[in-house]
């Protein structure tokens, strides 16, 4: 598995999006089947989320100063994200907002998803280089296991 940073950021990206794909696909009935994919959702998120803000985003602003708006756009678009995904953890999946409320998660990360691969990581990929998107992804491997398990600890819920 390679550690260049943006490659896991975006297969991280794709293993959300078939999870996403799969809740889609859940029938209205199956309601088991939705709490289990919207904990995997949540699972996958907070740990992406983390090591985001805590290394590659700092490490990003600094190679590439002209990402300081997406990177601080990005981080209040997390605020959304975790306290959505906090909101998820706690309700039934037969409660009437919990569809809505995993839509609305679903279409802001698809946003953030499109802006960050498409606008700036080639920026970022660009200014770091090979090597040095290796060491960091390598760190932020290395982290993941410290990922909170309640999105609620992630810095960007109190920003």
């Amino acid at each position: 598995m390679s550690t260049d940073a943006i490659v896991l950021l975006k297969n991280d990206h794709r293993t959300v999006e078939k999870l996403f794909k799969q809740f889609e696909k859940t029938g209205e009935e199956d309601l088991p089947e939705k709490r289990t994919i919207v904990d995997a959702i949540i699972r996958e998120l907070t740990a992406h989320t983390y090591i985001e803000e805590e290394i590659f985003y700092p490490v990003a602003r600094e190679a590439v100063p002209e990402t300081r708006d997406h990177v601080l756009e990005s981080v209040e678009e997390h605020h959304v994200m975790v306290w959505l995904m906090a909101e998820l953890r706690d309700l039934d999946p037969q409660d009437e907002t919990f569809d809505a409320k995993v839509t609305v998660l679903t279409e802001n990360v698809r946003h953030h998803v499109e802006e960050e691969e498409e606008e700036w990581f080639p920026e970022v990929r660009k200014a770091l280089g090979r090597k040095r998107l290796q060491e960091v992804g390598q760190r932020m491997l290395d982290a993941r296991p410290e990922a909170p398990d309640d999105p609620l600890k992630i810095a960007s819920a109190h920003a």
